[in-house]
């Protein structure tokens, strides 16, 4: 029989792991409040608010179960609602079950950090998160951590990727950020994030170990002044203004994902650099730059 994933939270990620699982012979179905958007992917639309108890008891049973929902705006109740509250709710009704899955995936964030100067972090490393995301992030690892049912976190860092453009937007209107002090940002491509989430799920239906934790991020921290003059460099703009960094809502640190690395992932993009080319290229940034 095919393994049935259900990928609960079902945007850009959701639906790239989704087309990806399906190559692989998976049965996905995708959950999000407005299933419309599914449509033409292929994978099989479910309609979810994941607090909604009732609508929680039709999802089928599921080998995999990866929760990737995001909150639909920064506030505290949007959090609450969309990580510790939704993932109880999950967890819940998966506890109950009959034929409970193997394993269930919470996608967090490295927001959880609060370390700011520059200090590198791991999976290990402490969590006193300063600000409501991080904290309620937080508090959903632990909810999966503590439940009876096998749980991994997952914590991407800066996500990227085809229409996530912000930063080439800014340095092609000739804004930069400071080159001192250094502000380390931590990225990976959304593809990346996908192959992540497939390659754990790979070894868990293979019988595999894998640890409830890991930090997802590409193999090279680099000073924002490094990507954004990086960038200027491919779009051919002089920097004119110096802007305070996009960063507000971040700590400066540097992410190790050596623990993902020793897991067998190899990443399609292992820095900013090919990453971007990639951004670049596909959203059409560079048809109009002359040699």
């Amino acid at each position: 029989m095919k393994t049935t994933t259900l990928i609960i939270g079902c945007g850009d990620i959701g639906m790239t792991l989704g087309r990806q699982l399906q190559e692989a012979g998976h049965r996905v179905l995708g959950a999000r409040r407005k299933p419309q958007a599914l449509e033409g992917s292929g994978i099989e639309s479910v309609a979810l608010d994941v607090n909604d108890s009732g609508a929680l008891a039709t999802l089928p049973d599921a080998d995999i179960v990866v929760y990737v929902v995001s909150a639909d705006r920064f506030e505290e109740s949007a959090y609450q609602a969309a990580y510790p509250a939704g993932l109880e709710s999950v967890l819940t009704e998966y506890g109950r079950r009959d034929a409970p899955p193997k394993r269930i995936f919470f996608v967090s964030s490295t927001s959880v950090y609060a370390q700011q100067d520059g200090e590198h972090v791991d999976e290990a490393s402490p969590i006193e998160p300063h600000g409501f995301s991080g904290q309620l992030m937080h508090a959903a690892e632990q909810l999966l951590f503590g439940h009876e049912l096998p749980g991994t976190v997952v914590r991407f860092s800066g996500i990227y990727g085809p229409g996530r453009d912000r930063l080439i937007r800014q340095v092609s209107e000739g804004r930069i950020a400071p080159a001192a002090p250094p502000m380390y940002t931590n990225r990976i491509h959304r593809d990346d994030c996908a192959g992540v989430l497939a390659h754990l799920i790979d070894l868990t239906l293979g019988g595999k170990d894998i640890d409830e934790l890991y930090l997802a991020t590409d193999c090279e921290p680099a000073p924002l002044h490094e990507v954004m003059t990086w960038l200027a460099g491919k779009l051919k703009v002089e920097a004119t203004e110096i802007i305070q960094s996009p960063l507000k809502r971040r700590s400066s640190k540097r992410c190790d994902n050596t623990r993902l690395l020793e897991s067998g992932y190899r990443f399609r993009f292992p820095s900013y650099r090919e990453g971007y080319a990639q951004v670049l290229e596909e959203g059409g940034f560079l048809e109009n730059i002359k040699a």
